[in-house]
C-alpha cells in the first residue's frame, strides 16, 4: 500500500521542548480531542480513534561497521473507516 505523507516536520530542539509537545500530545489524547500539527503554512488536523495501535521502535540506521543514526519512533496508527483496533504483541513499559 503507497504511503502519502500528509505532514512532515523535523528539526533540532532540546529534551524539555520535545518533552512539551509530547505532553500537549498526551492531554490532546486523554481529552479525547483532534491533533493539530502545524509548521509555517502546513498544517494537519487528525482525529485518533478512542483505541489506535500504538507502535514504538528503536532503531539504528548506518553501516554495521561503523557510526550509526540512531531513534526511538513512536507511531499512533489507525485505519480511516475503522474506530481502531486492539491488536499487539504485549503490553509497553517505559523505565
Amino acid at each position: 500500500m503507497p504511503e502519502e505523507v500528509l505532514f512532515k516536520s523535523e528539526s533540532n530542539q532540546s529534551r524539555d521542548e520535545i518533552a512539551a509537545y509530547l505532553r500537549r500530545v498526551a492531554d490532546k489524547l486523554e481529552q479525547g480531542d483532534a491533533i493539530t500539527l502545524k509548521s509555517g503554512s502546513e498544517s494537519v488536523t487528525m482525529e485518533p480513534p478512542a483505541r489506535p495501535t500504538f507502535e514504538v521502535k528503536a532503531e539504528r540506521e548506518g553501516p554495521a561497521d561503523g557510526s550509526g543514526e540512531l531513534s526511538i519512533e513512536f507511531e499512533l496508527e489507525w485505519d480511516e473507516n475503522a474506530s481502531g483496533g486492539d491488536s499487539g504483541s504485549g503490553q509497553l513499559e517505559i523505565e
